[in-house]
């Protein structure tokens, strides 16, 4: 029986409790029947999360057992051909000087303790495993420097406080990180723990997010290559690498419309399956093809998925390529004959992550739905899908869950409603209307930072729907509403809204709209375009489009797809949230972190002067609020921001939707 510890979680109202539930963040397959899951938990403090690897039963009977318990965390578990368990940590070697924080490679044997495989000061990664034990692993040497000198010029340069990057070229951020300063690398890590660099002619940007794997017989990597061209745009394609001789051929070229990425060997080293998008334009969004390449020549098998929205895959020992993605507000897993390009559903009613086949036929993966964290399952090979104990289980709800849709033109428009158990004709529930970031998503999953279940347990309904540009309605439904038309797809939320709000049940007179990301700049847009509501909350949502088009990380995808104010003028003019400050009359809430290089903080600054100083009346009177999270990025990760955001989301709530009193001007979270 789980400990008291990790008894399943039910109580919504606890809003610091559900920052506090284990989540599964990972799971791998050993060839001897071992299942493993990386568990992630907070500190006493909620100042970080950390994370250790867990043994589990893959026949769903016994508990979940853990299996390590290093302070500094463990991560990214990899089984290695003679059954040891490999994982990246940044605990410390007492026989090496590493950096601190910096993961190396671990190994954790059948029977005894776990002992250091290799280390670099600039860190590891494992990408892939040779049938002989070899790794491919990602780091990176500070600019200009090489593997044997990295450490002594990271220390001369640690000990200056030099931070200064000097860049030649886009991009130089990602996410909530800088680039320029370091030179990611590839390295081949030999079975007695030996690290060669594969890429000594790597630039700062060749490898930077690059995905990789190593050929079964270790003479072979594959790896996304990218490469900077003109008007500040970068392309990627895909290379090989010989191990041996390091020299470099191009696979796939990428050009003005198409790039290439994720490529992964089949276990025989026959086929290599990879990614292929299109570049996006004004008139046309990415659209992802699943291309299967037999290396031996010839033409790439491509596989007609439907209306699935691929988000990764895996090769299963018999030479399968099993795909996992988003499927009409829901996900599947399908099996694909790399020959034939036959599909067949494996799994479906779910949204299925990190695929684990097993040597017996079985896939090991994390489900998830909106009701339900990512749990890890097992899929047999009769396609029947059993959940593993394991720490982070949710039991009882506070609510249920119902499927709705209605239709805009001819399109179907579906989503998710969570309705309060209390929700009933003599007292209608109020109503959230959540939109969901991208837009290239789907409300189909669970959401640790927007969990309707917090909004549900105070008695609100909310709403989710999948419009315009959601993932798993096949291609159309992507570009339907392209180039980010708010106008579209708030049409196609307030339809899907209007629907809803008809039941009895639902109070239409008491709603707030809320959204992150695309969905904060659909938060944005639509305050100044209707009053209907009566709060919004907006987090790391767009503002001023022609700045933030200049000043993201993704500045090159922005600009070729939507151009400058002068290029397209009618688009700034109707979509820019900025244009319209002047007709904010609804309360707003803006949060946002200032690590977020992808909606730069200044957009949140901008916006705040905006509302702020357009004020009329006594500044204690002005309704608007700004939630400014300094360590945070895009995402509000730790655990204890995490909990003053939910409690500071859902008092803004209360007091302008449901009267309740005013956010205190001192949080008390």
């Amino acid at each position: 029986m789980p400990s008291p510890k990790h008894s399943p979680f039910s109580d919504f109202t606890d809003i610091d409790a559900f920052t506090r539930i284990p989540r599964i963040t990972a799971v791998a397959a050993g060839g001897d029947g071992q299942v493993v899951a990386s568990v992630s938990e907070a500190d006493e403090h909620g100042s970080k999360r950390s994370s250790a690897l867990w043994a589990l039963d893959p026949q769903g009977l016994l508990p979940a057992r853990r299996l390590t318990f290093g302070k500094d965390g463990e991560h990214a578990p990899r089984f290695a051909p003679d059954g040891s368990l490999l994982f990246t940590s940044p605990r410390p070697d007492p026989e090496e000087e590493t950096e601190k924080g910096t993961n190396a490679v671990w190994r954790l044997p059948p029977h005894g303790e776990a002992n250091p495989v290799a280390s670099t000061p600039g860190g590891l990664g494992i990408l892939g495993i040779a049938d002989d034990g070899s790794i491919l692993a990602t780091t990176s040497v500070l600019a200009g420097a090489a593997l044997d000198d990295d450490a002594e010029r990271r220390k001369a340069r640690k000990e200056a406080k030099q931070s200064a990057i000097w860049h030649t070229g886009m991009p130089i951020r990602h996410w909530d990180r800088e680039l320029g300063d370091v030179s990611p690398r590839l390295v081949l890590v030999s079975p007695e723990g030996e690290v060669s660099d594969l890429t000594e002619d790597a630039d700062t940007v060749a490898l930077s997010s690059a995905s990789a794997d190593l050929s079964p017989d270790g003479r072979t990597v594959a790896t996304t290559w990218t490469e900077r061209v003109q008007g500040g745009q970068t392309r990627t394609g895909v290379v090989l690498i010989d191990t041996e001789t390091r020299e470099r051929t191009t696979l796939l070229a990428a050009d003005d419309h198409r790039e290439y990425g994720s490529p992964l060997f089949s276990p025989d080293g026959a086929h290599l399956v990879v990614k292929r998008s299109t570049v996006s334009t004004p008139t046309d969004t990415s659209y992802g093809y699943l291309e299967i390449h037999p290396l031996a020549g010839g033409e790439p098998v491509i596989a007609d998925l439907g209306d699935l929205t691929f988000r990764e895959y895996a090769w299963s020992h018999d030479g399968t390529l099993l795909v996992a993605g988003d499927l009409h507000s829901s996900g599947a897993v399908l099996a694909v004959d790399p020959r034939t390009a036959k599909v067949r559903t494996l799994a479906d009613s779910g949204v299925f992550t990190c695929l684990a086949p097993a040597p017996d036929g079985s896939v090991y993966a994390l489900r998830s739905d909106v009701t339900t964290p990512p749990r890890p399952v097992r899929i047999t090979p009769g396609d029947e899908v059993r959940e593993l104990p394991a720490p982070g289980a949710v039991a009882a709800l506070p609510g249920r869950l119902e499927r709705v849709r209605t239709e805009v033109d001819g399109v179907h428009v579906g989503g998710w409603l969570c309705l309060p158990d209390t929700a009933q004709e003599p007292e209608p529930a109020p109503t959230m209307l959540w939109i969901h970031g991208g837009p290239h998503t789907s409300f189909n999953a669970w959401s640790w930072r927007w969990c309707p279940w917090l909004a549900v347990a105070r008695g609100y309904a909310v709403l989710m729907p999948d419009p315009a540009m959601s993932t798993g309605y096949g291609h159309a439904g992507l570009n339907r509403g392209w180039p980010r038309r708010p106008d579209v797809v708030f049409t196609e939320c307030e339809a899907l809204l209007e629907a809803a709000l008809e039941r009895p049940d639902l109070d239409g007179s008491r709603t707030a709209v809320l959204g992150a990301s695309f969905g904060g700049f659909m938060a944005s847009w639509i305050a100044g375009h209707t009053d209907r509501f009566s709060a919004v909350v907006t987090h790391a949502g767009s503002w001023a489009m022609g700045q933030q088009h200049r000043t993201t990380d993704a500045a090159a995808h922005k600009m070729r797809v939507h151009g400058h104010e002068d290029e397209q003028p009618e688009w700034y003019l109707n979509n820019s949230p900025h244009l319209s400050a002047a007709r904010v009359s609804t309360p707003v809430l803006i949060t946002h972190g200032n690590r977020d290089y992808r909606v730069p903080i200044s957009e949140a600054l901008r916006m705040w002067w905006d509302l702020v100083s357009a004020w009329a009346g006594p500044p204690e009177t002005m309704p608007h609020r700004f939630l400014q999270l300094t360590g945070e990025n895009h995402w509000v990760l730790t655990p204890s921001n995490s909990r003053v955001w939910n409690e500071t989301v859902l008092a803004f709530c209360d007091q302008h939707v449901l009267g309740a009193d005013p956010v205190p001007d001192v949080l008390p979270w």
